[in-house]
């Protein structure tokens, strides 16, 4: 089957689970359900991918592994983080603005919709890693799953970290800056982007090069849009002591603190 078609029933897949979450959300009134599914939604596109290519079955059982322990370790950690809290502020504000009337067909277009394109159009990489059948195993597949694991630790030690901190009633107000949190400011979304590196490195092992963007497009978003930009402005603004934290830690790849 074609390199496309293969990419299209991915697109196909991943809008059917967005339209039932989006029906589902209406019943409930609430979006925020969308979020947890962001990982689990990278799972079903490799599922896909994983059933109708015939790539070196080494390199898709591994990263088919990859890709659940990822995927399914993040959607199960933002159900734990955010199921019984109400609907997210973001999304609340849509709401209002919007008004009850319009916001269940708008909601669909610009959160549902948008996020199930962004999410065909990052999971490239993960096709293009099982696509191929021209190379084995070689030193890019072996870094790149370095980095993955680099990647998930100081993601899930990040998560990990700041939840047990946010815990401690004596913390409320306070900033976390020991460990994942000592040399950068978004160890889990540093740890975000590294698995997407990793990725994008066994893409390219198997000698698949295009698709990679899918990566890079993961990146962006994380720093320039949904993570790390968007994080900064609320917290430079809401959080004392967070100036000071900024002026000694780096931002996003980890480093030692200034002093």
């Amino acid at each position: 089957m074609p390199f496309l078609h293969i990419y299209l029933l991915a697109l196909a897949a991943i809008m059917s689970m967005m339209t039932m979450l989006w029906i589902i959300s209406i019943k409930i009134k609430n979006v925020s359900i969308v979020d947890l599914f962001w990982g689990f939604g990278f799972v079903v596109a490799s599922v896909v991918f994983f059933m109708n290519t015939e790539g070196v079955e080494t390199r898709k059982i591994l990263l088919m592994t990859m890709v659940s322990i990822w995927g399914l370790r993040l959607s199960i950690y933002l159900a734990w983080r955010n199921l019984g809290k109400g609907e997210d502020f973001r999304y609340q504000k849509f709401r209002k603005d919007f008004g009850e009337d319009r916001y269940w067909w708008y909601s669909f277009f610009s959160v549902f919709l948008l996020q199930g394109v962004l999410m065909w159009l990052i999971s490239a990489p993960l096709l293009g890693a099982q696509f191929y059948a021209v190379n084995e195993l070689g030193l890019l597949d072996f870094l790149g799953i370095a980095i993955w694991i680099i990647g998930f630790v100081f993601e899930t030690g990040g998560d990990l970290q700041l939840a047990r901190f946010k815990t401690n009633p004596g913390n409320k107000g306070k900033v976390l800056t020991t460990g994942f949190w000592h040399y950068t400011r978004h160890p889990n979304y540093f740890g975000d982007a590294a698995v997407w590196f990793g990725y994008g490195l066994i893409c390219l092992s198997a000698g698949s090069y295009f698709p990679i963007l899918g990566s890079v497009l993961m990146t962006a978003l994380i720093i320039k849009v949904s993570g790390v930009a968007l994080i900064e402005k609320t917290l430079n603004s809401t959080k004392p002591g967070y100036q000071e934290y900024v002026r000694k830690t780096s931002a996003f790849i980890p480093w030692f603190p200034r002093k």
